[in-house]
């Protein structure tokens, strides 16, 4: 990043990107400090900002504050709108550029933004606004190696210069902005993790250091507890309330099953509390003792403070940097059904479910769990039939893949009406495509089926 007057403004709406821009500044990778006036801008994105606290006023804000110049509020410059639906009109984005260089001291000094997903607001609103402006976007989740969610304005798109990101799944390359030929950067891993520390030692309240575990996640240590992360998918519309509810209840028996007698729940800060009372009584009844670490705490810092001896979700980023970044024993439950749930097929979250479902082993089962082969082919077939007209450069890859590799296993990230629409390998046979479609064909199925369960009856 060029130039020796030039204002940074950094994007984040949770503790977490904070954390994530403090690693990639202290790599040195938004150029010198000297060079560079840097505003942190905090954006409280939640269904009722009004009833929280935003993150530079918890514990630990204090370790990040010193790598910038200022801190503004986004949600108190754009009051009364709300910042995850509000966007300027197009004809009046030089009226908002204005107002924000008055009211932040900006001068005529030239800007560039740093923020998090472009195709949604605050990012989308700020990129308008500073239309003029180079745009760098952090990716903090395993969404950056999915495909950008939909068509994004060239406009736009054209100017952002790279996708800082961290480094999940080593060995396996983002495709998010790759239509616009941004190349990728990974933020130090190293560097994270000292921040993520930082952190830790701040948080007042974040529990006691575990035992150790074993390679599998089975306990052999009573004071290392299992960690179990909520995720509130119900607010999705991913999942119904009581179907989370009930993966809750089964991440608890499955760490009870082995050998776990002390679970600690983190459910989402959003979640209703009557999951956790739910658990508890399902706590009690399996012999076990359940600690709810409620509050906007970090995974990975009660991944410091806790040394769990596992951690266990269903397709939470947390469950990677468990594994990657501290060396955890993780478990996955619950990917096969969001796999089949998750509507509609181009939903941001099936990259991540689909990594998380490929590389990392089940609650349930014997352990004997091998990691997907062919990891990157696998995720750029799901992302060219996620976005088809986006990455039409990935089509051969896609046939490719599915041609040498099709089976029961692979079959399950893809949908078969998605297949035979974008007549791929796996899809309905063309001869017999017509056959859904065929109300002769459905009524007589339908006969068939009423027979079948009269004789078996």
């Amino acid at each position: 990043m060029a130039g020796t007057s030039t204002t940074q403004l950094f994007f984040a709406a949770t503790q977490y990107a904070a954390a994530t821009v403090t690693a990639a500044l202290r790599s040195g990778q938004f150029g010198a400090r000297a060079d560079h006036r840097r505003i942190l801008v905090v954006s409280d994105v939640s269904t009722s900002p009004e009833l929280g606290r935003p993150f530079n006023e918890l514990p630990g804000f204090d370790r990040l504050r010193p790598e910038f110049d200022e801190v503004r509020s986004w949600n108190d410059f754009i009051h009364p709108f709300h910042p995850a639906g509000w966007g300027p009109r197009e004809q009046d984005a030089a009226m908002w550029q204005r107002a924000v260089r008055r009211e932040w001291n900006l001068g005529d000094a030239p800007v560039e933004i740093a923020c998090e997903s472009i195709q949604a607001n605050p990012s989308q609103a700020v990129a308008m606004i500073f239309g003029e402006s180079p745009i760098h976007i952090y990716a903090d989740g395993l969404m950056s190696y999915g495909p950008t969610r939909s068509k994004l304005d060239p406009l736009i798109g054209g100017r952002v210069e790279r996708l800082l990101h961290l480094d999940l799944v080593p060995g396996l390359k983002p495709l998010l902005l790759t239509e616009f030929g941004v190349e990728p950067e990974i933020i130090p891993t190293d560097t994270f993790v000292k921040v993520l520390a930082e952190l830790a030692d701040a948080e007042p309240d974040a529990g006691s250091p575990g035992g150790g575990a074993s390679s599998d996640g089975t306990a052999d240590d009573a004071a290392a507890p299992a960690l179990v992360l909520g995720q509130y998918l119900s607010v999705l519309d991913i999942l119904t309330v009581q179907e989370e509810e009930e993966l809750h209840l089964r991440m608890l028996r499955g760490a009870v099953a082995r050998g776990h007698k002390h679970v600690v729940f983190k459910p989402h800060p959003s979640a209703p509390a009557q999951w956790s009372r739910r658990l508890e009584e399902e706590a009690e009844r399996l012999g076990a003792r359940l600690t709810v670490r409620s509050g906007p705490v970090l995974a990975e810092v009660l991944y410091q403070r806790l040394n769990p001896a596992l951690v266990v979700a269903c397709f939470s980023t947390a469950l990677l940097t468990a594994a990657t970044f501290y060396d955890l024993p993780v478990a996955r439950a619950g990917t096969e059904l969001l796999l089949e749930r998750l509507t509609p097929y181009q939903n941001s979250n099936r990259v991540p479910v689909t990594i998380v479902d490929a590389l990392l082993p089940p609650l349930e089962g014997n352990g004997g769990h091998e990691p997907a082969e062919h990891l990157p082919e696998l995720v750029s077939t799901v992302g060219f039939a996620m976005q088809p007209q986006i990455y039409a450069r990935l089509r051969p890859t896609a046939e490719r893949f599915l041609s040498e590799h099709l089976s029961p296993q692979v079959l399950k990230y893809f949908k078969r009406r998605r297949l035979t629409a974008l007549a791929l390998p796996g899809g309905v046979p063309a001869q017999l495509a017509f056959l859904p479609r065929n109300a002769t064909v459905r009524r007589v199925a339908r006969s068939a089926r009423s027979i079948k369960r009269a004789t078996l009856g």
